[in-house]
């Protein structure tokens, strides 16, 4: 814990972050007392309402969201920081193409970020000495969007994400620590009566400004979801076989994105890999070419599913059938199910060779 020291001019220090987490390569740096105040209990109405599905450790750990201090003992500041990931300006809108989140495209932000806030602890230490902190980067139950918006970083956006005049792609992580930093103005909103990302959901997940149903969001349903996916949102997937970004794609502020730090730049070509590619890697080479990326983690059986329903919806190709049929017997009765479903879907559809 750090002794709150009369010699230390806190709007100095919080300059003097600020300025390193510069160097350090975030785009920007806000303080936020560690209150989510309204948010929290927007949140207990959305978790009563079951909207996030599935996700089981929301509803698990909501109040360790609305309490910081009961996460990590005696926060009183949360220092919220963001790292801008846009890696290129391409669209996967080819149907035999897969789309994946940009996001996902390269190096597993949450050890990038969470590295960069420990290089940031360490410099405040060396200015302070010890004091008490822990940093997050979407890994604990911490209400990243509620503080960034009320450190200065943006807004929240009516898809719920952080938005700034600066765009939308961008990574949060957080420190939380117990040095009484002055707190930064929240900026004002710019959404306006602008409802495009409302109008761009595939699945119409966005049910009303400033709320996502998980239930409906591509995201959820290919990265959340362990189980099927619900065959009446199967064709509105299309190519997405990992997260989604039309709602961020459609939004006007993104076209003042900055492009992203080169440690997000797309690895083992997943920005213009083919279904057909994808579906063939076996889980020896899923394991290994996705070491390092968030991807990994949904493992191989799910991967799989994801390919199958976008090669389903995809052209009624001579190689996409046999493709599935290879996949037909698959151990994994959900894999089968899909194959199945997709094989169904190009049978329907006029074929081509």
């Amino acid at each position: 814990m750090h002794d709150q020291d009369s010699t230390v001019d806190y709007g100095t220090l919080k300059a003097a972050i600020r300025e390193h987490g510069r160097q350090l390569g975030f785009a920007a740096i806000g303080v936020a007392r560690a209150y989510p105040g309204e948010a929290a209990q927007r949140l207990r109405a959305w978790l009563a309402e079951g909207c996030h599905g599935e996700m089981d450790y929301m509803a698990r750990h909501a109040e360790l969201r609305a309490h910081p201090a009961e996460l990590h003992p005696g926060t009183l500041t949360v220092i919220s920081a963001a790292l801008d990931y846009l890696p290129h300006q391409k669209i996967a809108d080819a149907p035999e193409q897969a789309a994946i989140s940009r996001y996902a495209q390269g190096r597993d932000y949450h050890k990038v970020v969470r590295n960069r806030l420990q290089k940031l602890a360490d410099a405040v230490a060396s200015k302070v000495g010890a004091f008490g902190y822990r940093v997050f980067s979407d890994s604990a139950p911490v209400m990243e969007v509620e503080f960034a918006r009320q450190a200065g970083l943006g807004w929240r956006g009516k898809h719920t994400l952080l938005l700034s005049q600066q765009g939308s792609w961008r990574f949060l992580g957080e420190i939380y620590t117990d040095l009484p930093l002055p707190p930064d103005a929240p900026v004002a909103e710019h959404c306006g009566t602008c409802n495009a990302c409302l109008t761009a959901c595939p699945t119409g997940a966005i049910v009303a400004p400033y709320k996502v149903d998980a239930r409906r969001c591509i995201s959820y349903l290919t990265i959340e979801l362990a189980g099927s996916i619900p065959e009446d949102l199967r064709p509105l997937i299309g190519n997405r076989i990992y997260g989604c970004d039309d709602c961020q794609l459609c939004c006007p502020w993104n076209r003042f994105a900055q492009m992203g730090d080169a440690e997000f730049a797309p690895r083992h070509g997943l920005e213009s890999a083919t279904l057909l590619e994808l579906f063939a890697w076996t889980e020896a080479e899923f394991d290994l070419r996705l070491a390092g990326n968030p991807i990994r983690r949904i493992g191989h059986v799910r991967w799989l599913r994801n390919i199958a329903v976008a090669l389903g919806n995809g052209p009624a190709t001579v190689n996409a059938e046999n493709a599935l049929k290879s996949k037909k017997d698959h151990p994994d009765p959900m894999v089968r199910e899909h194959v199945r479903w997709a094989l169904s879907q190009l049978a329907s559809r006029p074929g081509q060779s």
